[in-house]
């Protein structure tokens, strides 16, 4: 990529979908920004290597153009993304992601569609079982009519169907159809009654099409839609529903992103480098062999990001093996692709713990750098093992990192021997 033509090609500080293409037009990545302006910089920092990878790094190297497309919202961005991704299949997202283990969001085909999310390897699954696969019991009558994704980012998705359902409630896995009762979600408004016939099977269809505009990313045609049937509602003098479908559009257009852009906010706080420099750090706690658990913590641009922490119960290792169980804890963990991967592990050791956890990630085709957090007789950090120059730039981080693990492996061994001793 040419800096120069970078620096002449001006981007709004605005939500929207990117787009890197080559010389002959053909688009090679997609992604989507809460500001396109900081995102795009980000590819022409310093150190993308270390915070992105050498995959992104090539796929700079080989892009001449960029191009873009504004949004109204963050949520916005993010449906479009996935819906384009899927259309055009660029290059380096596929090869940067393994999309099997991401999710979906599916519509079966049924007369009152269910919305479920479902991982895509469930979905290929669903669609060849005409073929004499196997499929998940709990999707074995599953049939599906439309299907979005997958989407990178499992916690943004969740968020973005509450809000959509709070404007268009659907029918999920827990409604039932002709029931006594209404299911839960109806008496909190997140579901329109297709449990007790409280809507018909025209009314929910058509419902059901601007929840696919929705899910496409295509939010405008939404609110064209809604403001055609407002005008309709009062030529009609049906005032009541005109203010809810007002209602319903004032929502659409003023969309509160806070929860969707927790993690891009990140660009602004670290100069616009993706999703920011993700530390995992691991540890186990045990008392001689016994109620052995693993931890793994994580710490996000310098803050400890609780809601990553992950607990894992020892399955392979019966002795006082911190090692080994080390490497258990590391293997399961990889085997979660859609947790964002890390840009830097951290483990609670000598040369021995770093060197199996280096041979397990070398296992796994990874090129992820790893430092271990040396502690003397006290139990105090005395030095940092490995990358010297992560180690030396994310002393701090590294070390905060390091304390958490230590202290939630603590908390969970704690918990798991009283239960135990209960028990």
């Amino acid at each position: 990529m040419n800096l120069e033509y970078f620096k002449k090609r001006k981007l709004p500080d605005t939500p929207g979908v990117y787009f890197f293409l080559n010389s002959q037009k053909k688009i090679l990545y997609i992604g989507k920004a809460t500001s396109l302006s900081d995102r795009v910089r980000s590819y022409f920092s310093p150190d993308l290597i270390d915070t992105r990878g050498k995959l992104l790094v090539k796929m700079v190297e080989e892009a001449t153009q960029i191009d873009f497309r504004e949004t109204g919202s963050v949520l916005e961005a993010l449906l479009l993304e996935a819906d384009l991704i899927k259309k055009f299949k660029p290059t380096f997202n596929t090869k940067e992601k393994d999309d099997k283990s991401f999710n979906c969001v599916v519509i079966t085909k049924e007369d009152f569609p269910r919305i479920m999310i479902i991982r895509k390897r469930d979905v290929l699954q669903i669609q060849n079982v005409k073929n004499g696969g196997e499929v998940n019991p709990k999707y074995k009558n599953i049939k599906i009519k439309k299907i979005f994704g997958p989407f990178l980012n499992g916690m943004q998705l969740k968020e973005a169907l509450k809000i959509m359902r709070k404007i268009f409630p659907y029918r999920d896995e827990k409604c039932h159809l002709n029931s006594k009762r209404p299911c839960f979600n109806y008496s909190i408004g997140l579901c329109p009654g297709t449990c007790i016939g409280a809507i018909d099977k025209q009314s929910y269809a058509i419902r059901i099409k601007r929840i696919e505009k929705f899910l496409s990313g295509n939010i405008r045609a939404v609110v064209k839609d809604l403001e055609n049937d407002m005008t309709d509602m009062a030529k009609e003098q049906k005032f009541e529903a005109a203010k809810s479908i007002r209602d319903k559009i004032y929502a659409l257009q003023h969309i509160n992103d806070v929860s969707l852009i927790k993690e891009d906010s990140l660009l602004r706080d670290n100069g616009g480098l993706g999703l920011g420099f993700r530390i995992e750090s691991y540890d186990i706690a045990h008392m001689s062999g016994k109620n052995m658990v693993g931890v793994m913590t994580v710490v996000t641009n310098g803050v400890a990001d609780k809601n990553e922490y992950r607990k894992f119960k020892i399955k392979t290792v019966e002795s006082s093996n911190d090692t080994k169980a080390l490497g258990e804890v590391l293997e399961r963990r990889l085997t979660h692709p859609e947790w964002q991967m890390p840009n830097l592990i951290v483990v609670d050791g000598g040369v021995a713990q770093l060197n199996a956890m280096n041979t397990i990630i070398d296992k796994a085709n990874l090129s992820i750098p790893i430092v271990s957090v040396l502690k003397d007789e006290r139990h105090q950090p005395k030095d940092v093992l490995g990358d010297q120059t992560l180690g030396m730039k994310y002393r701090k981080e590294i070390l905060l990192s390091n304390a958490e693990a230590h202290r939630f492996a603590i908390g969970y061994h704690k918990k798991m021997r009283r239960k135990n001793f209960l028990v």
